[in-house]
């Protein structure tokens, strides 16, 4: 029974950040003059791509290369695109927070407290 409220907390938590972050995009813009957007777009895919698979395939001890390249292609994404915020009503916003708050408490504690 633990382990289905840890499975539906998580699922909450996932759903929660689901309702929050389809509203959010990131482009690398039309920009004419700049050549430096088109390739901070292409190496940010491969830095997160090479950040993904060296934490599943190297050994734990060097997991923290696969964190720098990661944390290198959020900065890419930054800096060479833009990050498009759309409109987010109250009650979505309203229900994605009560959604990850009580995953995260169904994850940590096993029940919700209101």
């Amino acid at each position: 029974m633990k382990f289905l409220g840890k499975l539906i907390g998580l699922g909450l938590i996932l759903l929660g950040i689901y309702f929050l972050g389809k509203n959010i995009f990131f482009t690398t813009g039309g920009y004419r003059y700049s050549f430096w957007r088109g390739i901070s777009a292409d190496l940010a895919v491969m830095t997160l791509a090479g950040g993904v698979v060296s934490l599943f395939t190297l050994p734990k001890d060097n997991h923290v290369l696969g964190w720098i390249l990661i944390g290198a292609s959020i900065l890419l994404i930054f800096a060479g695109g833009r990050a498009i915020l759309t409109p987010v009503s109250l009650w979505q916003l309203f229900i994605s927070l009560a959604s990850m708050t009580s995953g995260y408490q169904l994850l940590r504690t096993g029940r919700i407290n209101l």
